[in-house]
């Protein structure tokens, strides 16, 4: 597999994923809250902090989609190389609450990794296509003789 089709079908998923986690949390904020890894979370009028985090999980993967679709693929690694910090801090906050460590590490610990790793690739890219050896002609060449 190639690695462009292998870092556009990492974020591709990785784009599609998240505004699917994103909706869950817009649309089933207590039942998706459940499986952040804290051990309480907002209730009645604060369920409204739930819906932020749908919003920025949406916006985030439309971002990502919106620089795939439209070529960008260097900004798309930089960006999800920054992105990388949300699945990161997740984590560290999730921890920090006394929050389930098997779900501080592997969700959000996982999705960072995961995330930086496509950026990696991602950056990569340029400079495999750049080492990448010239592709040599199969066409003989015909040598035809000058005219007087």
């Amino acid at each position: 597999m190639k690695l462009r089709t292998l870092t556009t079908i990492l974020a591709a998923l990785g784009g599609a994923f998240i505004i699917y986690v994103g909706l869950a949390y817009l649309f089933a904020p207590q039942a998706t809250a459940s499986g952040f890894g804290l051990p309480t979370w907002p209730e009645h009028e604060g369920t409204g902090f739930l819906a932020v985090k749908g919003v920025r999980d949406i916006g985030t993967g439309l971002v990502m989609l919106a620089l795939l679709l439209t070529g960008h693929r260097r900004a798309l690694g930089w960006t999800m190389l920054a992105m990388t910090f949300i699945p990161a801090g997740d984590m560290t906050v999730v921890l920090s609450n006394d929050g389930s460590a098997a779900t501080a590490f592997g969700v959000h610990g996982l999705t960072a990794c995961l995330v930086a790793l496509t950026a990696g690739l991602l950056l990569r890219e340029r400079l495999a296509e750049a080492t990448a050896p010239a592709p040599t002609s199969t066409t003989p060449r015909v040598s035809v003789p000058a005219t007087r």
